[in-house]
């Protein structure tokens, strides 16, 4: 058999053999009759002669080149490769002759055929998916494309090879990230969180320009909103599943720039209000709301309400505390001008007293705003949520002292909440509704959003749990004393803020589930509670007690629309009002501190007088008969304030003649459009549901709520993220 020559060693520093030697073609295979590999002295180590300036590596193993997009993979045992980079395409490479790898030099079969049959000459042909990085790195030489991941920013770190965190492994921002390091969610994909505040704004204009079209405006308004309800479930889902979608407007830094922000909170708050918002405008199409007949030079109804449920949306994505001030600022105009809609005597005055008061907690807020600025720098809140807990105590406190005025006049919280029982009840029934809704609701949410975000460890939970319960026990007190329908729900609205409240001063996650449980009930049964009082006004002209009775009798459905939330709001088993009211019930006796006992009591005795002014209205306006001079359907004409609901108020409310609903006997002529009993009907259902799905929905708050206590996803991607 015919042998091979010695191989002569060069110097150790040489990493070739000297020209001519064999050895420098060691990687050709060889044909030889009988050839055989020969044994290896030293199997678990390489010769470092036949290594070609390449390092050794233990075992005999190789690791895949460095590739910063991917995860490194570890091979299976083979020779090392050529030298320099992309070794496996050197000619000289072992692989190129399909010789398996091993110890040794390597041989091949003799009269074994040099190709395939049918295979050209040359190289081979590579892989797609070699092919494609080829191409990929041809057009980056030829034309400057940046690699994947894109140019990076001078004085940036790195990305890290292996896709950790920044935060170390196992920490929050691994738990948000992929394969590379780079957040989830963003993209394209991100860019819907802009879609809630941008498509109202649109449909506003578009309104505007069909102000004359009655239809159009109907067209555009519901297909804006139904597309806002439909992005809402969509971050809702992304929220969940994949954390905070966070989006920079303009690719401004956030710290600096507009951030809007849905994590699961801020997702569930906007899926909610924009369900209530869209009921209730179908509502307002069956009343039939036209601002001062043909004559108006346009309709400003659409645009207005369009404007609103963009203030809300923005309130509840923003991530600094300017934007959010621009979000109340479109809150207050829009409201106004809704709120006065007609211009009769009592809605000026309600709303002359609901602007001053909104002015003011305005001017508090820019303070606030500009002492946070110039304490901090910044007024970005994942920003502040580091910053401020560097400031001296004394500055801290003041600052949360200025922003907690501003949001408990925005919630009507005790003692600023004296100006709502006298603005709400004057509005068209779809104007309260949508107010008593959600405008004290965006309150609440900045209030969570601030403590849990920047004043974790505030010690001025003592005051909001006071706050809490006077709030709970004022309000009902004034809600017993009342006699009109309307009245007595703003009432009751104001009390039952107390409620969430209550849930945000616990400081627990237990206390946060509960009260975003309760905020996402009452927004629900209160808007239909104040939309079934608006039915009632539309049959029987009036909410007064003292004028009303025998519904029950007279109008059936009418009366099922009104017991159910009704039952829900006093928190009544096995509904949803009840489970919430539980929740914060069982969170404040784990808190174990006696200001926790009072609240929890008073949240009980709120709840046994809320049923008490509940069973009131049934009993005066559905279950007793109604007195001779008092019966329903005498006039249609005015309303409960002494205002005309036809002409001179600027709304009309006239039936539609195609498609109503008898809710009334045979003998009674009355009846109510279909356009406002099957929205109605819808928010009852939503209420329904919440009793169905609480299960799964207490789930998620809870989730909410250790996501708040947390901070570090919220914080990641706001300063991490972006789009």
């Amino acid at each position: 058999m015919p042998t091979v020559p010695p191989v002569p060693k060069g110097p150790p520093h040489d990493p070739q053999p000297p020209p001519g030697d064999p050895g420098r073609r060691h990687g050709r295979g060889r044909r030889d009759a009988g050839a055989r590999a020969q044994p290896d002295a030293h199997p678990d180590r390489l010769r470092a002669d036949r290594q070609r300036r390449q390092r050794a590596v233990p075992g005999g193993l190789r690791t895949r080149r460095h590739r910063p997009h991917r995860r490194p993979v570890r091979q299976a045992h083979e020779r090392p490769a050529a030298p320099g980079h992309g070794a496996d395409g050197n000619r000289h490479h072992p692989r190129r002759h399909g010789v398996r790898p091993g110890p040794g030099l390597p041989r091949v079969a003799a009269h074994g055929p040099r190709r395939r049959p049918g295979r050209r000459r040359g190289r081979p042909d590579p892989s797609p998916r070699r092919a494609g990085r080829d191409l990929r790195e041809l057009r980056r030489r030829r034309c400057g494309t940046p690699r994947r991941g894109g140019f990076r920013r001078p004085g940036a770190a790195p990305r890290d090879p292996r896709g950790a965190g920044r935060d170390g492994a196992g920490g929050p921002f691994d738990r948000l990230t992929g394969r590379s390091g780079r957040l989830r969610g963003r993209g394209l994909v991100n860019q819907i969180v802009l879609l809630p505040v941008i498509l109202p704004l649109l449909g506003a204009g578009l309104c505007l320009v069909f102000g004359r079209s009655a239809r159009a405006q109907r067209v555009i308004s519901i297909a804006i909103l139904a597309l806002v309800v439909t992005v809402s479930a969509v971050l809702l889902y992304r929220a969940d599943h994949f954390g905070p979608q966070t989006v920079n407007v303009g690719g401004w830094p956030a710290d600096i720039g507009i951030s809007l922000v849905a994590d699961r909170l801020s997702a569930l708050m906007l899926l909610v209000s924009t369900i209530v918002t869209l009921c209730v405008l179908l509502y307002s199409f069956g009343q039939g709301i036209v601002e001062f007949g043909r004559d108006a030079p346009l309709s400003v109804f659409h645009p207005t309400f369009l404007v609103l449920s963009a203030g809300v949306s923005n309130a509840f994505l923003s991530a600094d505390l300017f934007n959010l001030f621009v979000g109340f600022e479109i809150l207050l105009v829009s409201s106004y001008v809704l709120i006065t809609l007609g211009g009769t005597g009592a809605r000026v005055r309600s709303g002359t007293i609901y602007i001053v008061v909104s002015m003011i907690s305005s001017v508090v807020f820019l303070v606030a705003i500009a002492c946070v600025y110039a304490a901090t720098g910044t007024v970005n809140f994942a920003a502040l949520s580091g910053r401020i807990a560097d400031l001296p105590p004394e500055v801290s406190t003041l600052l949360q002292l200025l922003l907690l005025t501003t949001f408990c006049i925005k919630a009507a919280v005790f003692p600023l909440s004296a100006w709502l029982p006298d603005s709400y009840p004057t509005a068209p029934a779809p104007v309260t509704a949508v107010f008593a809704g959600l405008l004290t609701k965006v309150g609440i949410y900045a209030i969570i959003r601030t403590q849990t975000l920047l004043f974790p460890d505030s010690d001025l939970r003592t005051l909001l749990l006071w706050a809490a319960v006077f709030t709970m026990v004022v309000g009902i007190l004034g809600a017993v004393a009342q006699s009109d329908i309307k009245r007595i729900l703003s009432f009751t609205l104001v009390s039952h803020i107390g409620y969430m409240l209550f849930g945000v001063a616990l400081g627990s996650t237990a206390g946060l589930s509960g009260a975003i449980f309760y905020i996402a009930h009452h927004i629900t049964v209160q808007t239909t509670l104040f939309l079934v009082a608006g039915l009632i006004e539309y049959r029987s002209s009036t909410t007064n007690l003292d004028k009303l009775g025998g519904l029950a009798r007279a109008a059936p459905v009418l009366s099922v629309m009104f017991f159910v939330p009704a039952m829900n709001l006093a928190g009544i088993p096995p509904f949803s009002g009840f489970l919430g009211k539980l929740a914060l019930v069982q969170a404040g006796v784990d808190d174990h501190r006696w200001l926790s006992y009072v609240a929890v009591a008073a949240a009980v005795v709120t709840s046994l007088l809320t049923l008490y002014a509940i069973a009131k209205v049934w009993n005066r306006a559905f279950w007793q008969p109604a007195e001779p001079e008092h019966e329903a359907g005498d006039d249609l004409g005015s309303d409960s304030h002494g205002g005309s609901m036809h002409g001179r108020s600027g709304v009309s409310t006239k039936t539609e003649r195609t498609s109503t609903w008898k809710v009334a006997d045979e003998s009674d002529e009355q009846r109510l459009p279909l356009g406002m009993v099957l929205p109605t009907v819808l928010l009852v259902g939503c209420s329904v549901a919440l009793t169905v799905v609480a299960g799964p929905m207490l789930a998620f708050t809870t989730r909410a709520a250790d996501e708040l206590m947390q901070r570090s996803p919220y914080i990641v991607a706001v300063l991490g993220g972006g789009a």
